[in-house]
């Protein structure tokens, strides 16, 4: 069997640059207090009504088939992770085919937020390992800006969020050793409500109330903060190690280390617990915020075209989010 390969990779980020004392018009904050807690300075923001999930998501991935020099005929699987979709149904994935005009191939959406490009790679991996496809289209996109509640009641967990998207072509890799050694995937559901959109579920009769929406409500995110930050650096280093160990590399062996953005200080705990230098992590939070299921492959794209990785360094992909749901893939570029 023959291992996957990113082949080709896209990034979209909106042109709407927010900053911090942006936001510190619409709540109370300041710069000083955002960056002392997340270490970001601005995101991006959409406009939902031209830049919808989809089709930020198709931006970024008309440029990662022209990188793989892949056409939209050619691909044979979309995986499509985000928590922000367009619809509560269909998936955004079916958006994506139509859009792109794709063949009448499949189309698999993917819950897994923070993690979930990670998660989309491992289900596109067994699908090339296998043989079963040639040509898979990974993307991860979110809209955070439309659902976030600007009230002070909900200013430490706005600031955080951005909107942007990224996409990778999966193919199978030429050459021994080379292309997704092996990707990881964990979950613990205890923890699901630290870190979530509880409302309008479909387990509530009536689904809409009239309380969901106001500042606090349950129609916007919840997060326990020093909670989740409290786990997120346990398992991350868990399943970088795991990543790392299931291979038989150590830290020393790695060339490059790109985590999902959910907090500045969160990706600093995890360098300084593995002591990487600077040159071996890549952090883009600073200028667009968490992106959740976007937030690594922006984070790889702008890594790859600074030079910072090469052909045949050991690169780490490690996730953690909402789920709780955690996840790494160790990849031989």
């Amino acid at each position: 069997m023959k291992n996957a390969k990113i082949a080709g990779i896209g990034v979209y980020v909106p042109d709407n640059v927010v900053t911090n004392d942006d936001l510190s018009k619409k709540m109370n904050t300041t710069d000083e207090w955002i960056v002392e807690r997340t270490g970001i300075k601005e995101r991006r923001y959409a406009n939902v009504e031209v830049d919808k999930n989809y089709i930020m998501g198709a931006k970024a991935s008309r440029k990662a088939m022209e990188m793989a020099n892949t056409t939209a005929e050619e691909i044979d699987l979309i995986v499509y992770a985000t928590l922000s979709a367009d619809y509560i149904f269909p998936g955004s994935g079916v958006l994506l085919q139509r859009e792109l005009g794709c063949k009448n191939i499949g189309a698999i959406d993917v819950r897994a937020q923070c993690s979930g490009f990670v998660y989309g790679l491992s289900i596109a991996e067994q699908y090339i390992k296998t043989g079963t496809y040639k040509n898979i289209l990974l993307v991860g996109s979110e809209i955070h800006s439309s659902g976030l509640d600007y009230s002070d009641h909900g200013r430490h967990i706005s600031v955080i969020f951005g909107d942007g998207a990224g996409a990778a072509v999966i193919q199978p890799a030429e050459g021994e050793g080379k292309g997704v050694l092996s990707t990881h995937l964990h979950s613990e559901g205890e923890h699901a409500e630290q870190l979530a959109v509880i409302d309008p579920g479909f387990s509530k009769v009536p689904r809409f109330q009239p309380e969901m929406v106001k500042p606090g409500g349950s129609f916007y995110p919840v997060m326990n903060g020093q909670f989740v930050f409290k786990n997120a650096v346990v398992r991350f280093e868990e399943v970088i190690k795991e990543a790392l160990e299931t291979n038989n590399y150590t830290v020393d062996d790695l060339d490059m280390l790109i985590p999902h953005q959910a907090n500045l200080r969160i990706s600093q705990f995890i360098q300084k617990k593995f002591r990487l230098p600077e040159e071996k992590i890549h952090n883009t939070i600073m200028k667009y915020g968490n992106t959740t299921a976007a937030s690594i492959p922006i984070g790889l794209s702008e890594a790859l075209e600074a030079g910072k990785i090469k052909d045949g360094d050991l690169v780490c992909l490690a996730a953690f989010g909402s789920g709780f749901t955690w996840a790494s893939a160790l990849i031989r570029w």
